[in-house]
């Protein structure tokens, strides 16, 4: 009997070894870029549901005579929902599918993106935000560890960066069709846009292949070997590999603090919550800052406030084309160093004109922005498929903490300590932060069944 299990075990590795093998040697090719396509746009959605708020609130406060105190609020409450919704839908990937997870993320933020058209109070929209803000956080783990799982490891840095692109785009694009729309429409036509554009690319969802690499992992290797004939019949290309022996093993999120993987992922977790504390603190405060502190126009500030979402994609663009070059380590340890010195020339300096602050600030924004689509492509490298899914919900739950704390810290911090105060809060964290990314680990052109075992 003893004997009969070994030959199971040795048969499983030797298929799945087979299987993963095949992925690997087949180049980037047209296979590809349906689920870039149709997972990009689902993650541009995510972007605009994420950042709507911040283009609306300059109308509500002044319609709703909102407080510092409800504005933080407001923003913070959406940022749990995240964190809760990374959890369950990472969950939900792991036992059911990347696909499956997926599309149900976008139902959910879509309806509840129209829901928001009808909010009334701050009360209500609270909720909506609250309920809405669980489909916002599961997408984009889940999106990350999809599109990790399709790519090979030759390119995987470039590949993954100019798919995530489109996160940061989707920001910007959000930035400047808010610029636009609010001013001219009023503040429902940011929700109705969201939430009519992700029904459509739920549609899309229904199309889609799952993961092979998840597909292999639950030993449904029949399934996983019908999906990559059809990669393998779209290139005649081939490229020599090596794949160590896999074996299937049941998913368990405890083995996150294994001795192996300990270490992993206490680092990233604080990258995770370094990197956005200090990024969407900015992105969120920002329209609000240069309409209140600065007395700028509402328009003036809402096209203010864009030009860091224009500057976070340049830098994500030029990321993509040197990720694989440089190194995942390299890059956040001195995009950290650089985003701090410039935040602390802003405290020097004391913040005292809009155009410093949409200068350095956007500056200093753009090299975060780097960082926060970096994390993407690099959480889900460093764990094995059985538990990429979770490893990555969990670490991007520290974002969604971060980026709910932040906008309450902030609003204390203004009042006590002044706009310059903020900017020496936001230098501080992102110092931390180098040092925490000198401890990642490097795993450029590397499979990932060889980073993680």
């Amino acid at each position: 009997m003893t004997i009969l299990n070994k030959e199971v075990v040795y048969n499983d590795e030797s298929r799945a070894s087979e299987l993963i093998g095949r992925m690997e040697s087949v180049p980037f090719s047209r296979w590809h870029v349906k689920p870039r396509v149709i997972m990009g746009s689902a993650t541009f959605f995510d972007a605009f549901d994420a950042l709507s708020l911040a283009f609306v609130l300059p109308v509500l406060i002044g319609l709703w005579k909102l407080s510092p105190g409800q504005i933080g609020i407001l923003i913070s409450v959406g940022y749990l929902g995240q964190a809760l919704g990374a959890v369950i839908f990472g969950w939900l990937a792991e036992r059911f599918g990347r696909t499956f997870s997926a599309k149900w993320t976008i139902l959910l933020m879509s309806i509840m993106s129209i829901a928001c058209v009808f909010a009334g109070n701050f009360h209500v929209l609270l909720l909506f935000r609250f309920i809405q803000g669980i489909g916002v956080g599961g997408e984009v783990p889940v999106a990350a560890t999809y599109i990790n799982e399709l790519s090979r490891a030759h390119g995987r840095g470039r590949f993954f960066m100019l798919y995530e692109m489109i996160f940061p785009f989707g920001l910007m694009l959000t930035s400047q069709i808010g610029a636009f729309i609010v001013p001219s429409f009023g503040w429902k036509w940011m929700f109705l846009i969201g939430g009519i554009g992700g029904f459509i690319v739920f549609l899309l969802f229904f199309t889609l292949r799952e993961s092979p690499r998840w597909l292999i992992s639950k030993g449904r290797y029949d399934e996983a070997e019908r999906i990559i004939e059809e990669l393998e019949a779209s290139t005649d290309q081939r490229m020599p590999v090596t794949i160590a022996p896999q074996t299937v093993v049941k998913s368990n999120w405890k083995e996150l603090f294994s001795p192996i993987y300990r270490g992993r992922t206490l680092i990233v977790w604080s990258l995770w919550f370094a990197a956005y504390f200090v990024s969407n603190g900015l992105n969120n405060w920002l329209p609000s800052l240069y309409k209140t502190v600065y007395n700028l126009p509402l328009e003036e500030s809402l096209r203010a406030a864009s030009v860091t979402n224009i500057v976070q994609v340049i830098g994500v663009f030029a990321c993509a084309f040197l990720i694989d070059k440089i190194g995942r380590k390299r890059w956040a340890t001195i995009a950290f160093l650089v985003a701090g010195l410039l935040l602390t020339t802003l405290w020097i300096v004391g913040a005292k004109t809009p155009a410093s602050v949409i200068y350095i600030g956007s500056t200093a924004y753009g090299a975060m922005g780097t960082i926060t689509v970096l994390l993407y492509l690099y959480t889900p490298e460093i764990y094995p498929t059985r538990m990429r899914a979770i490893g990555t919900a969990f670490a991007t739950a520290w974002l969604r903490l971060a980026s709910a704390i932040a906008p309450a810290i902030l609003g204390f911090v203004l009042g006590s300590g002044g706009i310059a105060s903020v900017f020496i809060l936001f230098a501080g964290v992102a110092i931390v932060g180098a040092v925490l990314a000198w401890r990642m680990i490097e795993t450029r052109n590397k499979a990932l069944e060889e980073i993680a075992p």
